[in-house]
Protein backbone atom coordinates (compact mmCIF):
# COMPACT_ATOMS: atom_id res chain seq x y z
CA UNK A 1 0.00 0.00 0.00
CA UNK A 2 1.47 3.30 -1.41
CA UNK A 3 1.56 6.15 1.81
CA UNK A 4 -0.97 8.83 1.20
CA UNK A 5 0.95 11.93 1.75
CA UNK A 6 -1.76 14.32 0.99
CA UNK A 7 -3.57 12.82 3.82
CA UNK A 8 -1.13 12.36 6.33
CA UNK A 9 -0.38 16.48 6.09
CA UNK A 10 -4.23 17.25 6.05
CA UNK A 11 -4.54 15.23 9.44
CA UNK A 12 -1.22 15.67 11.28
CA UNK A 13 1.62 17.98 9.30
CA UNK A 14 -0.75 20.77 8.11
CA UNK A 15 -2.31 21.27 12.05
CA UNK A 16 -0.95 24.90 13.26
CA UNK A 17 0.35 23.42 16.47
CA UNK A 18 2.51 20.92 14.23
CA UNK A 19 3.53 23.98 11.64
CA UNK A 20 4.24 25.94 14.20
CA UNK A 21 6.51 23.62 15.93
CA UNK A 22 7.61 23.07 12.45
CA UNK A 23 9.17 26.35 12.20
CA UNK A 24 10.62 26.41 15.68
CA UNK A 25 12.53 23.46 14.73
CA UNK A 26 13.64 25.34 10.94
CA UNK A 27 14.59 28.50 13.05
CA UNK A 28 16.78 26.87 15.15
CA UNK A 29 18.37 25.28 12.07
CA UNK A 30 19.00 28.88 11.13
CA UNK A 31 20.71 30.33 13.91
CA UNK A 32 23.41 27.27 14.35
CA UNK A 33 23.80 27.43 10.26
CA UNK A 34 24.71 31.21 10.45
CA UNK A 35 26.66 30.56 13.69
CA UNK A 36 28.92 28.34 11.50
CA UNK A 37 28.04 25.40 13.32
CA UNK A 38 25.71 22.75 11.04
CA UNK A 39 25.60 23.30 7.27
CA UNK A 40 23.75 21.16 4.65
CA UNK A 41 24.73 17.75 4.37
CA UNK A 42 27.17 17.83 7.34
CA UNK A 43 24.98 14.77 9.01
CA UNK A 44 24.36 17.16 11.81
CA UNK A 45 21.16 17.76 13.50
CA UNK A 46 20.30 20.68 15.83
CA UNK A 47 19.11 18.82 19.27
CA UNK A 48 16.59 20.50 21.46
CA UNK A 49 17.90 19.62 25.07
CA UNK A 50 14.42 20.00 26.10
CA UNK A 51 12.16 19.21 23.41
CA UNK A 52 9.95 22.09 21.43
CA UNK A 53 6.60 19.42 21.84
CA UNK A 54 7.27 19.46 25.46
CA UNK A 55 7.56 23.00 26.32
CA UNK A 56 11.28 23.66 25.55
CA UNK A 57 11.92 26.89 23.37
CA UNK A 58 14.38 28.25 20.40
CA UNK A 59 17.04 29.44 23.27
CA UNK A 60 20.37 29.67 22.26
CA UNK A 61 20.84 27.73 25.83
CA UNK A 62 18.14 24.96 24.47
CA UNK A 63 19.90 23.97 21.28
CA UNK A 64 22.80 21.79 20.71
CA UNK A 65 24.32 19.83 17.82
CA UNK A 66 24.60 16.48 17.66
CA UNK A 67 24.86 13.49 14.71
CA UNK A 68 21.60 12.47 13.15
CA UNK A 69 22.23 9.31 13.87
CA UNK A 70 22.36 10.37 17.88
CA UNK A 71 19.55 12.62 17.68
CA UNK A 72 16.96 10.88 15.68
CA UNK A 73 17.21 7.51 18.55
CA UNK A 74 16.27 8.46 21.35
CA UNK A 75 14.42 5.77 24.19
CA UNK A 76 10.83 5.35 23.30
CA UNK A 77 7.76 4.58 25.01
CA UNK A 78 5.62 1.49 24.77
CA UNK A 79 3.30 3.89 22.72
CA UNK A 80 6.03 5.28 20.24
CA UNK A 81 6.32 8.44 22.47
CA UNK A 82 9.44 10.41 23.58
CA UNK A 83 10.39 9.37 27.47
Amino acid sequence: MARDYKREYDLYQGRPEQIKNRAERNSARATLTSEGRVRKGDGMDVDHIRPIVKGGSNDRSNMRVKSASDNRSFARTKNAGMK
